[in-house]
C-alpha cells in the first residue's frame, strides 16, 4: 500500500482551485505542448478543466474545453458530453496518473468524436511502473504518441520532504515505496 495519497478534491475552493488552475496553466505553457482544447474526464477533471480554462484565458489563451458525463444524459442536451465539440488537438486533463484507465476512456471519447489525442497534462506523476518497466505516464505517450507533463513529480516530493525537518518522518517509507513500485527520473524522460 502506498505510504502517500493526493487528493485533488481538497482543492474544494475557490481561492485553491485558482491556484492550481494557474500551476496548471504554468505547466502547460512551459511545456509548449500542442493543443487546440481541452478535455477533463469525470469527475476530477470537470472542476480542473474549467480552473485551467479560466487561467489560460487569463494569460490570453483562449481555449475551448469539454469534459464527460459518467452517465449518459437522455433529455436537454443529451449525450455524455458537455462543453465545446471535441475538435482538433486535445489536451487531456486530470489529477494522477495511475493505470492509465481514466486517459484510455478519454482517448476513446477524442477518437470517437473524430479529434486527435494531442497531450495530457497531470498535477502529480507518481513515477510508478504501470504494467510493465516503464512508468503508467511513459506507457500512455508510447501508446498514444502524446506529449505529457505534470505539475509535480515523486521527485519533487520526496525533494521537499528532504529540506522539511517537520515532514521528514514521511520520507524513509516514500523512498522504499519508490524503490519498490518506482521508476527512476532518467527513466521518465
Amino acid at each position: 500500500m502506498s505510504p502517500y495519497f493526493f487528493n485533488a478534491g481538497l482543492f474544494n475552493d475557490g481561492d485553491s482551485l485558482r491556484k492550481l488552475g494557474q500551476f496548471y496553466a504554468k505547466a502547460i505553457l512551459a511545456a509548449q505542448l500542442p493543443f487546440d482544447m481541452l478535455f477533463g474526464s469525470a469527475y476530477k477533471g470537470i472542476p480542473l478543466v474549467s480552473a485551467i480554462a479560466i487561467e489560460l484565458a487569463e494569460r490570453g489563451y483562449n481555449y475551448p474545453f469539454c469534459f464527460n458525463r459518467k452517465e449518459v444524459k437522455d433529455h436537454g442536451e443529451g449525450g455524455n458530453l458537455v462543453g465545446a465539440p471535441l475538435g482538433g488537438r486535445v489536451l487531456m486533463v486530470d489529477d494522477v496518473i495511475s493505470a492509465g484507465t481514466s486517459v484510455r476512456e478519454s482517448v476513446g471519447y477524442i477518437l470517437g468524436a473524430g479529434a486527435i489525442p494531442g497531450g495530457l497534462i497531470i498535477a502529480l506523476d507518481r513515477m510508478e511502473r504501470g504494467s510493465g518497466t516503464l512508468s503508467a505516464m511513459q506507457e500512455v505517450r508510447h501508446e498514444f504518441g502524446i506529449s505529457s507533463t505534470s505539475i509535480a513529480n515523486l521527485d519533487s516530493i520526496i525533494d521537499y520532504l528532504r529540506n522539511r525537518k517537520e515532514l521528514a518522518h514521511n520520507l524513509r517509507a516514500m523512498e522504499e515505496y519508490r524503490a519498490r513500485y518506482g521508476v527512476n527520473q532518467s527513466d521518465i524522460a
